[in-house]
């Protein structure tokens, strides 16, 4: 999926997408042996939408149900065999781009012939067909890849598992289809082991949904099983650390009301009080003061947060949150 003219090693770092230069091959690809009906054509294709505009795929869980492709299908000859096995310049698979250029109809045929291995082929920036479905917002097509026992664990080059990247894109409805998969086997961690990963920043899916102060998406994980006091990777920061620092009472509310730690640490040993009294968050300080937090734990430099408040020098020190690289320098 690196972009046009770009050598192996300088793909962009802004691009989600892979393979728009393959539709040209994908056109030429043999049809599959189907007869589909007016529910199996699915929306146009992107070079035939007006405005650019990206309708879904459509690609529900009838497609694999009694009467689906598996009945209609006759014997692969070697052209829809070579079809099938296509793998374009950027590492994707036909299931790939299938999801990229919204062919419903191909990824039917994809789901129904290919073993389940192919489905978890990862292209060369590591996503898998997947990723893609999630990053381009397609919810039923997330689902009808789910059912068919597409990996929710695997990550890409930014170490992002599917979930993250819905939480990330606030997708609210992939997000659901991703996580209710395995719902009649309970609602835990031990049967959603994405809610624990972390990617190369270090963050699980809650702080992307904290970052986001997507309610809606925070609820949905904790309806699942994830732990609310689940700690970033490289300061050890909780949901609630991260909604202080978001400076979003309301937020810092919700997660306490949720069962939030109030004197979780950091590795530091810094609490959210600390956080907030260092910023000279007063409002939120008084949240937390609210809900039982600790004015009088020390940190690792042996300062409680009643000495952060006092000393408006102690503001820079705890003024570490970035966005995109840059930092997010905190205002009166």
């Amino acid at each position: 999926m690196s972009g046009p003219g770009k050598g192996p090693d300088e793909a962009d770092e802004g691009q989600c997408d892979s393979g728009i230069e393959s539709w040209r091959s994908l056109r030429s690809l043999p049809e599959p042996p189907l007869s589909p009906g007016p529910a199996d054509a699915g929306p146009p294709r992107p070079s035939e939408q007006d405005g650019g505009e990206r309708a879904d795929s459509a690609c529900g869980a009838s497609w694999l149900g009694p009467g689906g492709p598996e009945a209609r299908l006759g014997p692969l000859g070697p052209q829809q065999l070579e079809a099938l096995t296509y793998i374009s310049e950027d590492g994707d698979t036909l299931l790939h781009l299938a999801v990229i250029h919204e062919a419903p109809t191909v990824l039917l045929c994809c789901l129904a012939l290919l073993p389940q291995e192919v489905l978890d082929i990862q292209n060369d920036l590591f996503q898998t067909a997947l990723h893609l479905a999630v990053y381009l917002d397609q919810p039923h097509t997330v689902q009808a890849l789910v059912q068919k026992g597409a990996s929710r664990t695997l990550q890409d080059r930014h170490g992002d598992t599917a979930l993250h990247l819905a939480c990330q894109y606030q997708h609210l409805d992939c997000a659901r289809y991703l996580l209710e998969a395995t719902s009649d086997r309970g609602r835990n961690q031990h049967h959603h082991p994405e809610l624990q990963l972390q990617n190369w920043q270090g963050l699980a899916c809650l702080h992307l949904a904290t970052l986001q102060r997507n309610r809606q998406l925070m609820e949905l994980l904790l309806q699942n099983g994830v732990d609310i006091d689940i700690q970033e990777g490289t300061s050890g920061k909780t949901a609630l650390h991260l909604a202080v620092e978001t400076q979003d009472r309301a937020l810092v509310h919700f997660l306490l009301r949720a069962g939030a730690r109030v004197d979780a640490r950091m590795h530091n040993g810094c609490t959210p009080l600390h956080l907030a009294a260092g910023r000279h968050l007063s409002d939120i300080a008084a949240t937390l003061c609210q809900a039982g937090a600790d004015s009088l734990l020390r940190n690792v430099e042996d300062e409680t947060p009643q000495d952060l408040a006092e000393d408006p020098l102690t503001l820079l020190p705890f003024d570490d949150l970035k966005i995109s690289g840059k930092p997010l320098l905190c205002t009166d």
